[in-house]
């Protein structure tokens, strides 16, 4: 089910909600947990507020959380709080016996809505003709159950931005060429890394539907979606240069998401989990500017109060769509879960989540 048609499906909060004061919505959660005990289980990710990560059996990336949900067997049902195309690869992976709802259906991922798998179909075809059989498909685990399939089906897998280095290798001795969905700039950074020039990169435009490259087209190695996370790709190259001519001493690390140029000049580049690790064995003392998303690094300024951290750019805003999930959606999700009306369920259909389970398991064999 897409997210319109979710949105069409599912009513809004009632008003009433908003209007709670947060003692009594946290009062709440902890009295549906009591409730439902082992039953009920509820990831978080690391993007999400503390006022509803503070409820979380478990935080994390979207790939962890939905292995957790799927393992965790005595959970009827997942109240996922992230995004859209996480709760979807919830439900791909939990058993039928298992229910995965969203707070709010309007957390979405601009970086996943931009690979549609109608532009996504019509691309494969036309780089088919131009190519022919010499293209395998990779998506960012962020991208929708759709796209997820569509990869699956074409003999192709998920990546995450830890393990993107090492699909990328998996995939070069499958095919010669690789289409990197839905973020060009995790594409990039993992393809430079190993070794792959920018001369070696086109961009496929969704909305022109053009292959944007100049020179010999039979020299692309890598064809980048041209999609991007809004987050990530406001951290600038001015941003790097303030940090080194106000604050020298600072480490400067960022996600792999953000642009070339930015990655490049910074000292450290990976994953959520690579960044909240090396930010917990840093000497105490130490200074940090942190590239990623606002509530994960006010948590960790919050958790490493020995330490001097500070955001990449001082005028970042948290994801938007995120922060959708919150302690009132998180109540009227519970209560509604309680009164037996279940919204917010999330569902993908057998088959896409047949063939997305095949991209989703051919990364997980690689890397285990």
């Amino acid at each position: 089910m897409n997210i319109l048609a979710s949105l069409q499906q599912n009513k809004m909060i009632p008003e009433k909600y908003k209007q709670l004061e947060k003692a009594e919505l946290e009062a709440r959660v902890l009295e549906h947990k009591r409730k439902y005990g082992s039953r009920l289980f509820i990831p978080g990710h690391h993007y999400q507020k503390d006022e509803v990560i503070q409820f979380a059996d478990s935080s994390g990336d979207s790939l962890k959380l939905a292995q957790l949900s799927a393992e965790n067997t005595e959970a009827e049902f997942i109240v996922f709080c992230g995004v859209h195309f996480m709760a979807e690869t919830a439900d791909i992976l939990t058993t039928k016996n298992q229910k995965v709802f969203l707070p709010d259906m309007r957390a979405g991922c601009s970086m996943a809505d931009m690979a549609d798998i109608y532009q996504t179909e019509s691309a494969w075809k036309t780089l088919q003709a131009k190519f022919g059989d010499t293209i395998l498909p990779l998506t960012y685990v962020n991208s929708t159950a759709a796209i997820k399939a569509f990869v699956g089906t074409n003999g192709g897998a998920t990546v995450t931005s830890s393990n993107a280095e090492s699909m990328l290798t998996w995939a070069f001795k499958q095919k010669e060429r690789i289409l990197f969905l839905p973020d060009q700039h995790l594409g990039r950074n993992t393809a430079v890394n190993l070794g792959i020039s920018l001369e070696e990169m086109a961009l496929w435009d969704p909305n022109s539907d053009t292959l944007e490259y100049n020179g010999d087209p039979m020299k692309i190695k890598v064809i980048l979606w041209k999609g991007h996370c809004s987050v990530h790709e406001n951290f600038t190259v001015q941003n790097i240069a303030d940090i080194r001519k106000d604050y020298p001493e600072m480490n400067i690390i960022v996600h792999p998401e953000c642009r070339r140029e930015v990655v490049e000049l910074s000292d450290q580049s990976g994953s959520t989990s690579y960044i909240i690790d090396a930010i917990e064995r840093a000497k105490s003392g130490s200074s940090w500017a942190i590239g990623t998303e606002m509530n994960l690094v006010n948590r960790l300024i919050k958790n490493h109060p020995d330490k001097n951290i500070i955001s990449l750019n001082p005028h970042m805003c948290p994801c938007l769509t995120m922060n959708r999930i919150d302690l009132p959606h998180l109540v009227w999700c519970l209560d509604s879960l309680s009164s037996g009306l279940e919204q917010n369920i999330i569902e993908v259909s057998e088959d896409i989540a047949h063939q997305a389970k095949l991209a989703l398991e051919r990364m997980l064999l690689i890397n285990n």
